[in-house]
C-alpha cells in the first residue's frame, strides 16, 4: 500500500507470492530493499524484493526450518515459524519456531538478498515451550523470546559477531497464583531497555519486567489486566508514554499510560471498538 501522508488512507500498490502459507509475520530490512516473512503454516521463510516504488516482487528464497516437533500434539505437529527479527546490526535474522521448540538465526545478505544459516543454525527451547516472538535489547548484547505455551520469557546472550545465542535465565509470565489455561502473546521493550513487557491470553494481561542495566537478566514488576479478552498484540508508541493491547477475542484496543521511572500501566480509560485486532503499526515519531 502506498500512506497518503496527509491523512493515512492507504492504496494498494501490489501484492506478491510469498511461496508459503499464513504469512504470519514480516519485517524490512534496514536497507528496506526486501521483505523476510515467516510462513506459519508450511514452516518456511520467504525473502520478497521491494521495488522502488514500494510494490513487492514474489519471494526469490524459500529457507525451510527442519528440526524435531514438540510434544504438543496439536500445536507441535510440524515447523511454525511465528516471528522475524533483525538484529539491531541488520546483519542477522532471528526467527522463533513455535512447533519445533527452537530458535533459528541466519545471516542476512543485504546486498544479495539471501539468508544463509549461522554456524550455531538454531538454539533449542525447553520441551513443549513453543517460541514465539522475540526482541532485542537496544545497547546490550541480550535478546528475549516470549515462549506462547510454556506462557515464559527465556533471556538470551547475543553473541552478534557469530549470530549465536545462548540461554541463561527463564521467568513465568504468569503470578504464582494464577491456575487457569494461557498462551503468551506478544513481547515488547522500552526503548532505553529498561522494561520488558509480554502479553498473556487467558490471563488477559500484560506482564511487566524490569532489565538489569548490565546483564539483561528480568525481574518481575507485577502484571496490569487489559481490560479485554485474548490480548494477540501489544505495543508501546513512539513517544514511549503509552502502550496498547489489541485484545483480539475481545474485540478492542485498550491504552495505558507507562510510567517511565517503574514501568507499571495505568489505563487512560481510552477503549476503540474494533473486530479481531492482532496487530498495530505505528506512523510517524512522538
Amino acid at each position: 500500500f502506498t500512506v497518503d501522508a496527509g491523512t493515512g488512507h492507504l492504496t494498494l500498490l501490489n501484492q506478491a507470492d510469498t511461496g508459503g502459507i499464513n504469512g504470519a509475520h514480516h519485517a524490512l530490512d534496514p536497507s528496506g530493499r526486501f521483505l523476510v516473512v515467516a510462513n506459519y503454516a508450511t514452516g518456511t521463510v520467504a525473502v520478497l524484493p521491494v521495488r522502488p516504488d514500494g510494490a513487492l516482487a514474489d519471494q526469490v528464497q524459500l529457507a525451510e526450518l527442519r528440526g524435531q516437533p514438540g510434544p504438543h500434539r496439536i500445536e507441535q505437529t510440524s515447523s511454525h515459524p511465528h516471528h522475524v527479527v533483525f538484529d539491531p546490526s541488520g546483519r542477522f535474522v532471528v526467527v522463533p519456531d513455535k512447533g519445533l521448540d527452537r530458535v533459528f538465526v541466519f545471516r542476512f545478505d543485504a546486498v544479495r538478498g539471501r539468508l544463509s544459516p549461522t554456524g550455531q543454525g538454531s538454539v533449542v527451547a525447553r520441551a513443549g515451550s513453543a517460541p514465539r516472538h522475540a526482541a532485542f535489547h537496544p545497547a546490550l548484547p541480550v535478546a528475549w523470546v516470549l515462549n506462547e505455551i510454556g506462557s515464559s520469557v527465556t533471556t538470551y546472550h547475543w553473541d552478534g559477531s557469530d549470530g549465536a545465542l545462548r540461554p541463561v535465565q527463564i521467568l513465568p509470565s504468569l503470578p504464582p497464583d494464577f491456575t487457569g489455561n494461557n498462551t503468551g502473546a506478544e513481547i515488547t521493550v522500552s526503548a532505553n531497555g529498561r522494561f520488558v513487557y509480554c502479553s498473556n491470553r487467558g490471563h488477559d494481561s500484560v506482564a511487566i519486567y524490569g532489565a538489569d542495566p548490565k546483564s539483561g537478566l528480568l525481574r518481575s514488576i507485577g502484571w496490569a489486566p487489559t481490560q479485554g479478552q485474548g490480548p494477540r498484540f501489544i505495543a508501546l508508541d513512539p513517544s514511549q508514554r503509552f502502550l496498547y493491547a489489541a485484545n483480539e477475542q475481545g474485540d478492542t484496543v485498550a491504552c495505558f499510560r507507562v510510567d517511565s521511572a517503574t514501568g507499571l500501566l495505568t489505563p487512560t480509560g481510552q477503549v476503540v471498538r474494533n473486530a479481531s485486532p492482532v496487530t498495530i503499526a505505528f506512523a510517524g515519531g512522538g
